[in-house]
Formats: structure tokens, C-alpha cells, sequence
């Protein structure tokens, strides 16, 4: 493994795959809807040649993660998840205990496909699942009931040992008693991990349409907060503690791929619109691939590859990245890390005063990190001690 200050945070691969059955009405992701079959040959021949120009750049990586999103990943078939994760392996070498996730939507979630994704290697699911309340998912543009989702939950538990769900919360109308009631019963079905977010309003989505004009109001900050705040306290109490922002797990369940990112450390991305972070030589490299599938695929197939933009960090960038990442943790950052990075020291008078307001506190051990009450204030912090 080539050496950077986060090389212990372990190396993942990120495939996308971009296809849904529909597009959700708040989804700022690249995710499209096709009509027609995909030809899954076709685009697995893509991720291969992919991989391989990634492993050419990247040689001699042991990976410790791979993540399947999208999109709606449960939508391939298993043989093809199998063989892309039968590339990756040719590619590079793939530690014996690597997680190796794959989202599902409940709507795409049948017995045999999971269990066949098992036998391809999946060894983690996580469910789209977003509510447990009929109206609502309705209003989210979902295509399964509660019923379906929680059967989905029971099929993922009885064939995986490792499976996740989220669910986005402050949704319009909700209230705090709801909100509690609602996560209850999540809780009662997830054995390990949770993922909560907060619905926001992203722009270009139908959901930022219809709030322009008046017609979708959402919780404003006040009442947002009282509904973080709540998630906080009862995942918690029932032995799922926030250890990002959104992600709460029992201790030793977190999600080993998504901590690679939140530690800064490296990743291939592989698909349409796949982000990675490659470092080679003195230098970490910022990749993105072109988003549309089509011409992803056209693109892979005449280059060997569909990356449209790559850009060289400066320390600077990645001073910044790292802070923008790390600090979304419970755990927090060594500001020795950031030092490396940048060459300089994080401000003190900044921290003293971050401290002084209860945002940031400093461990025994000097890391940093957001307290509680700043974490709803996260990109402030972040921009205070960048500046």
C-alpha cells in the first residue's frame, strides 16, 4: 500500500449501478429509469475494462470494502454482481474479511435473489426502506408498502448475518410522537445498524419543484432539531448510538466501507458517475465519471475507461476534505493527520472558542470532536476551523 496519512483507514471499491424501476421525488442521485431491459453483459463488460484501468493505476491495493449503490443495485442479477466482484478480485487482492455491501430496495427484494447474491459474495445488505408509515411512503414516491418493506427486513435477516435499513425522517406534517412511534419499530427489527436521515430539499429533484411553489412544507430548523434530538436519545438508549451524523450501530457493527470514506481513506469508483479518491505517487487524485449510462458505456468502451474529470488535490483540498470527512464522526480527527496534510496546525483560538460554545470538544487522546450540539451545526464548525 503506498503511503498517506490515512492509509490505515483501508481501501474500497465503490460500483454504481445507475437503473431504477422509478425515480424518487426528493433523489438527487444519479439513478435513471429505463423502459426497455438493460443489457447487463454490455455494461459488466464496461466495469470490467473499468477495473482493470483502475488497477493499472493502483497497483498492489489489498481491498477491505466493496459497495454496490446506485441506483438500485438489487436490480442485476446475481451472476452479474458475481462476476464484477470476480474482476475486482482479479485486480487487486481483497482481504479475507472485506464487507462487501449491496443496497436493495424492498420492491426488488425476493428469497432466491438474495440467496443467490450471497453465493455470488454479499455479505452485507442494506434496504432502502425510508418509512414505515403507508401515506408517507406514498408521498416519497416508493413502490412498497410497510408490510413489504418489514418482509424484505425478515428475508435480508434470515440469509445475511450483516444488514442495514434506513429511513428519512422529518418529513412533512411529522410530529415528535409519530416520529418516536415510527422509530420504535425500526428499531425493534434492526439487529446491528441504522441509517436516518433528515429529509432535505435538494435542488432539481420534483420535490424542490413543488416546495418552490408552495406546496410541499417540510419542518423548519426549530422543530428539525427536536426530531434529530429524539433520534439521538432513543437510538441510543436502545444500544444504537450515532457514530456519524445520519448512521447509528451497535459497537463493532458500523459500516466498515462508509468509514473509509469518513476517515479519508482511498477509493476506486467504478460506473456512471462514480467518485474516487486514488493517491499515486506524492499525490491524491479526485476522480469523476461521466454520469449519463449510455455514454459511460460508449465512453468506457472506446478509452477503457469513463472518467470525465481528475483533478490533482492540493494539500490544501485535502486538508479540507479531511476535515469536511472526519469530523461527521463520533470518533473525530487527530489534528496531527490534518498537519500532515497541510503542513500547518489547526487555529487554537478557533478550537478554544468552538470549545467555549459546546461544538468541539478535545479527548484525552487530543483528538477533536463535534459534540452533540454541533452536530446539527456541522458545516459551520467545519468552515470555522478550515478558515
Amino acid at each position: 500500500m503506498i503511503d498517506h496519512p490515512t492509509r490505515d483507514a483501508g481501501f474500497g471499491v465503490y460500483v454504481h449501478w445507475p437503473f431504477c424501476a422509478s425515480k424518487c421525488p426528493y433523489c438527487d442521485f444519479n439513478s435513471h429509469v429505463r423502459h426497455q431491459p438493460v443489457d447487463q453483459e454490455r455494461y459488466l463488460a464496461a466495469f470490467r475494462r473499468e477495473i482493470a484501468h483502475n488497477a493499472a493505476r493502483i497497483p498492489g491495493r489489498t481491498v477491505t470494502s466493496i459497495f454496490f449503490g446506485g441506483g438500485t443495485p438489487s436490480l442485476m442479477k446475481p451472476e452479474t454482481v458475481g462476476a464484477i466482484l470476480d474482476a475486482i478480485g482479479g485486480a487487486w487482492s481483497v482481504d479475507s474479511g472485506a464487507e462487501i455491501t449491496l443496497e436493495a430496495n424492498p420492491t426488488s427484494v425476493e428469497a432466491e435473489r438474495f440467496r443467490g447474491y450471497r453465493t455470488a459474495g454479499i455479505n452485507r445488505v442494506s434496504l432502502g426502506v425510508q418509512a414505515l408509515n403507508d401515506p408517507d411512503l406514498r408521498r416519497l414516491g416508493r413502490m412498497h408498502s410497510v408490510d413489504e418493506a418489514l418482509a424484505a427486513v425478515k428475508i435480508a435477516a434470515s440469509i445475511f448475518d450483516r444488514y442495514s435499513f434506513d429511513l428519512i425522517y422529518s418529513r412533512p406534517d411529522q410530529t415528535p410522537q409519530a416520529w418516536r412511534e415510527e422509530l420504535e419499530r425500526a428499531i425493534s427489527h434492526a439487529v446491528e445498524h441504522l441509517s436516518l436521515y433528515q429529509l432535505t430539499i435538494e435542488p432539481g429533484t420534483w420535490f424542490e419543484k413543488l416546495h418552490r411553489v408552495g406546496k410541499l412544507t417540510v419542518p423548519d430548523d426549530e422543530a428539525s432539531r427536536v426530531l434529530f434530538d429524539l433520534t439521538q436519545e432513543l437510538c441510543e438508549a436502545r444500544g444504537l448510538p450515532a457514530y456519524e451524523v445520519s448512521n447509528h450501530a451497535r459497537p463493532g457493527a458500523e459500516s466498515r466501507h462508509n468509514l473509509v470514506y469518513w476517515r479519508y481513506g482511498e477509493y476506486a469508483g467504478i460506473g456512471p458517475g462514480a467518485h474516487g479518491r486514488l493517491v499515486t505517487g506524492n499525490a491524491r487524485l479526485a476522480t469523476a465519471a461521466e454520469k449519463h449510462p449510455e455514454t459511460w458505456l460508449e465512453r468506457v468502451e472506446r478509452d477503457g475507461h469513463g472518467v470525465i474529470d481528475e483533478e490533482v488535490l492540493t494539500s490544501e483540498a485535502e486538508g479540507d476534505e479531511f476535515l469536511l470527512m472526519g469530523l461527521r464522526l463520533k470518533e473525530g480527527i487527530d489534528p496531527r493527520r490534518y498537519t500532515q496534510f497541510t503542513g500547518r496546525t489547526l487555529n487554537e483560538k478557533r478550537i478554544g472558542t468552538l470549545e467555549e460554545h459546546g461544538l468541539i470538544t478535545r479527548r484525552a487522546d487530543s483528538r477533536l470532536t463535534v459534540t452533540r450540539q454541533g452536530f446539527p451545526v456541522l458545516n459551520s464548525v467545519i468552515a470555522e476551523l478550515a478558515a
